[in-house]
């Protein structure tokens, strides 16, 4: 299942990822709004092969981001169905992270919307939301760029987070024009 944009080519995550990925999940600056402790190897490693299999056999799940030309793994869009209960759930988030040499370049931007006409085309999803802590305002420009929604009483403490300086969390939706 590959997505391609004039930039990028989303596909499935091979082997030869695997090590591209366990360096940007460990590194602190990439997940500083993601994780409020570091992510064990073993964990990450499963977290990889799990969303991996869901994309080949549920249509969803994590795409390796490649640089058309360029860059092999530059990070990776994630859509998945969202894994805690909140007032908003159930739901299917759109989601991205990105190697920092390849930050500022519009990538997550342009594989997110390619995920999000994914989701509504394809998937026929009536909705897909995006949450970020609410200090992560370069991933909220990101949700502002694909026009999604943001009202602050959606706004809510992230259970996986809580008692952390990244509990309060942001959601943005995004509904299909369909």
């Amino acid at each position: 299942m590959i997505i391609e944009t004039p930039r990028l080519r989303l596909r499935p995550m091979t082997d030869a990822d695997n090590e591209p990925f366990l360096a940007m999940v460990g590194d602190p600056e990439v997940m500083r709004y993601v994780s409020p402790v570091p992510i064990p190897r073993a964990s990450a490693e499963a977290v990889a092969a799990h969303y991996r299999g869901m994309l080949q056999t549920k249509g969803y799940g994590y795409w390796a981001i490649e640089v058309i030309g360029g860059a092999s793994f530059a990070g990776i869009i994630m859509l998945h169905e969202v894994n805690f209960t909140a007032a908003f759930t159930p739901a299917f988030e759109v989601g991205w992270l990105l190697l920092p040499e390849h930050w500022g370049n519009g990538y997550a931007t342009e594989g997110a919307r390619a995920a999000l006409d994914y989701a509504f085309t394809t998937l026929k999803l009536d909705e897909v939301v995006a949450i970020t802590t609410a200090g992560n305002l370069a991933s909220r420009r990101v949700m502002q760029r694909l026009g999604m929604t943001h009202d602050p009483q959606d706004d809510f403490d992230h259970p996986h987070a809580l008692g952390t300086p990244l509990a309060r969390a942001v959601l943005y939706r995004s509904l299909s024009a369909l």
